[in-house]
């Protein structure tokens, strides 16, 4: 039976059950929170305690695994990862490779790789490589999947670099892919084509943030190709109202795509967006943006649309695991 790298180690797949398949424990500028956040808003203990109450609070509404894509340009930092799953011993986290950025990639690949000033093979391929098969860092803990980004900018020559590199990964570990897109700019099927062409497997692949869209014609694109749909921004209503996502889905469902979506709120214990408010600024811009919304208030309201309890232990458990598998 196939396993999934955990940060407690491999898990049988068949021990995943329920999987929110894209939420962040935090997300942050490690540079930002190392020169200004230690000692005025970033409280280390703190926010560790507040992390595992959160996680075993979603554990205890029958949560099983947590997938959580912070990669370089988020704020990976595995050893406070593994500090707090420790301690949540109830769920499985599954940690990413790949880098976060918008328009250009690192500085510290610009001048190495294929023809650049240090002309070596592509060194984001060894690095991501090395991250799922040898561990992150000096931690021990390999990553499962790879993520990636394509916004509202499209393919700037950085990011298309850093798809492309993390296509490759995919190619030479089978390691599968979740990409970040931009839904009001429909950049999934710009993100998809790449990928195809780079000799990825689509089914092997989550198009994040699918679920902004409300588009069931783009979205149909998207899953013909045997891509998963990310609806996976529960609470964000900013995007995109939980009624109307609610109602994308029942219709994706009714249509026959149930096993071609997963669910999720790529919500976060905490980020530094709005520094040490962000408690505050969360619970008054986006009060349901929390790991529970979905077993709270989605599910039953699924159900109330026409969704069938099987149809949604597809997307919770079934579509995860193929993915891991």
């Amino acid at each position: 039976m196939p396993t999934v790298n955990t940060v407690r180690g491999p898990v049988d797949v068949d021990d995943l059950g329920q999987t929110l398949m894209h939420e962040h424990i935090f997300f942050m500028a490690t540079e930002h929170l190392d020169n200004y956040g230690r000692g005025a808003w970033w409280d280390e203990e703190f926010r560790v305690a507040d992390a595992v109450a959160k996680l075993n609070a979603v554990a205890a509404k029958g949560v099983r695994t947590l997938v959580d894509p912070t990669v370089w340009g988020l704020g990976r930092y595995i050893p406070r990862i593994q500090r707090i799953a420790e301690q949540v011993p109830g769920l499985n986290i599954i940690v990413a490779t790949g880098i976060y950025a918008f328009e250009e990639l690192p500085h510290q690949y610009e001048h190495r790789g294929p023809g650049l000033l240090m002309d070596i093979p592509e060194p984001m391929i060894d690095d991501f490589v090395r991250d799922l098969t040898d561990g992150i860092a000096d931690t021990g803990v390999r990553a499962a999947f790879l993520k990636c980004v394509v916004e509202q900018k499209g393919l700037t020559p950085g990011v298309e670099r850093i798809c492309r590199a993390v296509a490759q990964t995919h190619v030479r570990t089978g390691a599968p892919i979740t990409v970040h897109t931009n839904s009001f700019t429909q950049s999934g099927l710009i993100a998809l084509d790449l990928f195809a062409k780079e000799g990825v497997d689509l089914t092997k692949v989550v198009v994040g943030h699918a679920g902004d869209s409300n588009d069931l014609d783009y979205l149909m694109r998207l899953a013909d190709t045997g891509a998963t749909l990310g609806m996976d921004r529960f609470g964000l209503d900013v995007f995109n109202p939980t009624a109307q996502r609610v109602a994308t889905i029942a219709a994706l469902c009714d249509r026959g795509y149930a096993d071609r979506m997963v669910l999720s709120h790529d919500a976060a214990c905490f980020a530094d967006y709005f520094g040490g408010a962000w408690d505050e600024a969360r619970g008054t811009l986006a009060p349901n943006w929390r790991y529970d919304h979905i077993h709270d208030d989605v599910l039953a309201a699924l159900l109330d649309s026409g969704v069938t309890d099987d149809q949604i232990e597809q997307m919770l458990v079934f579509n995860p695991k193929r993915y891991f598998s």
